[in-house]
């Protein structure tokens, strides 16, 4: 009803799978209905005289919705397990399941959303803070918690020191939102919502963001979105072989890349198996002197790496360097060698080029390691 304090017809259920709709003021009956089963729990909504919905939860798991001079129901809703509550939020139907879950229906019977719960439910209420204009489902469960749902989003949890056996939001004096909880152990618990309280719409359970559930918006297919895709279709073959042409193509150049690059070893790191080796270069200084620090590691798990060289190659035309060849101290796997060494640049145009450094080993021709060192730009010659 509209009204708070309007006359309401009392609506009863009975053993023998009748309901009954009684006058306020004589008890005679107005309106008697037949049902397959009999009724557990029951929601009442609209006017005697113009329209009224009466939806039942009965004890062979269905749900049965019921209208105006209609003596059997209507719509049926068959549920996989025992109903243990039921709920009208605006135009919609909630009923929470044995199977510890929580359903939401039309008025005609459409599922829409399902929400699993932590723990067996217990009770089942409505939120209506109508100064507010605000309504959501408040779930007891056998946990001592009291979820609050606004659809299928969880938006809060209230925790109780007992498992919550019945539940009530309403009026309590001059508040407007007062939740009142009795618990199993005899316990009668009151909480008063806050007047400067919140509503968040956010969901609180963890998973997918809100807004992966909205439709985009998709644009119209265009005159040319249609072309490709009857061009793509008609010469579907002829496109699929290009394309692995080119992919086999350019796997090709990769493993020939690859193989050049071990065969000449200009890769910081050794692809020898006797003696893994890595290192990076280091360069300070602004000029004209550098200072070049080299790196090196012995990546092997026990086996040290000894009789290793060092060597320089460079443009004796703009840089000089003191020692461009030494040993290299014996390498103890896993740990890091700084070997430093400095260079100085003798041209004063404003030019750089590249420091090839190789790791030789002793009696062998062809390098471990190579590293190619872009040297910056000197800022200036010091004049003597």
């Amino acid at each position: 009803m509209a009204d708070d304090d309007a006359v309401s017809c009392l609506v009863i259920g009975t053993e023998c799978m009748e309901l009954y709709i009684l006058d306020p003021e004589a008890f005679t009956v107005l309106a008697k209905m037949s049902l397959p089963s009999a009724p557990a729990f029951m929601d009442v909504t609209g006017q005697f005289d113009v329209e009224f919905r009466v939806t039942v939860a009965c004890r062979n798991g269905n749900i049965y919705i019921l209208r105006r001079d209609s003596k059997k129901p209507k719509y049926c809703i068959e549920l996989s397990s025992q109903p243990v509550g039921l709920v009208r939020v605006n135009k919609n139907i909630v009923v929470g399941c044995t199977q510890e879950s929580l359903r939401g229906y039309t008025q005609k019977g459409k599922k829409l959303w399902t929400a699993f719960l932590p723990a067996p439910i217990t009770t089942m209420g409505v939120m209506d803070h109508k100064t507010r204009g605000y309504q959501a489902v408040l779930v007891g469960l056998a946990n001592s918690e009291v979820h609050v749902y606004r659809e299928k989003n969880l938006v809060n949890v209230v925790k109780s020191p007992d498992v919550v056996t019945s539940i009530c939001f309403g009026r309590y004096g001059r508040e407007d939102g007062t939740l009142i909880m009795t618990t199993k152990g005899g316990g009668l618990v009151i909480k008063i919502l806050k007047r400067t309280a919140v509503f968040d719409e956010k969901d609180s359970t963890p998973g997918p963001p809100m807004a992966q559930s909205i439709k985009l918006n998709v644009p119209k297919k265009t005159k040319l979105y249609v072309d490709q895709t009857l061009r793509e279709r008609e010469n579907a073959v002829g496109m699929h072989r290009a394309f692995q042409m080119d992919l086999y193509r350019l796997r090709l150049n990769a493993a020939r890349a690859y193989v050049k690059v071990l065969e000449s070893s200009l890769s910081p790191m050794s692809s020898s198996v006797s003696e893994p080796l890595r290192m990076n270069a280091v360069v300070q200084g602004l000029g004209p002197s550098f200072k070049l620090t080299l790196n090196i590691q012995n990546t092997s798990a026990c086996r040290p790496a000894m009789n290793l060289c060092i060597s320089f190659l460079y443009d004796q035309s703009l840089y000089s360097m003191k020692t461009a060849f030494f040993k290299i101290p014996l390498l103890v796997p896993g740990l890091n060698y700084p070997i430093d060494t400095f260079v100085e640049c003798l041209s004063d145009k404003g030019i750089s080029d590249i420091i090839k450094v190789f790791v030789l080993r002793e009696g062998k021709t062809a390098p471990l390691l190579t590293a190619h060192i872009n040297m910056p730009v000197s800022e200036g010659i010091v004049v003597s």
